[in-house]
């Protein structure tokens, strides 16, 4: 009687085992071919990320804060040098070169939160507009349209230029 009974007990747990199998594969097997979407680098914020500067510095996240009559602007962004070598980014708004900054062997600049923000006078662009820029770390560069903000936003109010003061005299 045990044979029988081990004879129609074995292919119930095969079977079972089998359907249990099947069910963890359909239900996991999605993420085997899904993309995972925390692997696409993404500006985080407000600003737009630079595709290519044409060399190994990588910008992130890149925006300027500006005054309420746009007549001046801090650039804000990351700055990202992931090689051993140190490299320079050329930094043009509207055709006029802005600044060259340093940026270290593997090492990154936050420009607006651990090093001071790249001040652009005679910016002339309102808060609300996009203002392009050029990019260049290597033999070639890109042209982006950066967005342009104002200091409404409590976390900008800090990175907005200090608007100059004119006191006449008497």
């Amino acid at each position: 009687m045990n044979s029988r009974l081990a004879a129609s007990v074995a292919p119930r747990l095969v079977a079972t085992a089998a359907l249990g199998a099947a069910i963890v594969f359909g239900a996991t097997g999605c993420t085997f071919m899904t993309h995972q979407a925390t692997t696409n680098v993404y500006p985080a914020s407000d600003g737009v990320n630079v595709e290519t500067t044409g060399g190994p510095v990588e910008v992130r996240n890149a925006m300027v804060i500006a005054t309420e009559d746009g007549s001046a602007g801090n650039f804000v962004a990351a700055l990202i040098n992931p090689t051993a070598d140190d490299a320079e980014l050329v930094i043009e708004v509207d055709g006029t070169a802005v600044d060259v900054i340093d940026v270290p062997a593997g090492e990154s600049l936050s420009l607006g939160a651990n090093e001071e923000p790249l001040l652009i006078d005679n910016l002339d662009v309102l808060p609300g507009a996009t203002v392009e820029m050029y990019f260049s770390s290597g033999d070639a560069g890109s042209d982006v349209e950066v967005p342009v903000l104002d200091g409404t936003l409590p976390y900008y109010a800090d990175l907005t230029p200090e608007e100059e003061v004119v006191v006449e005299s008497e």
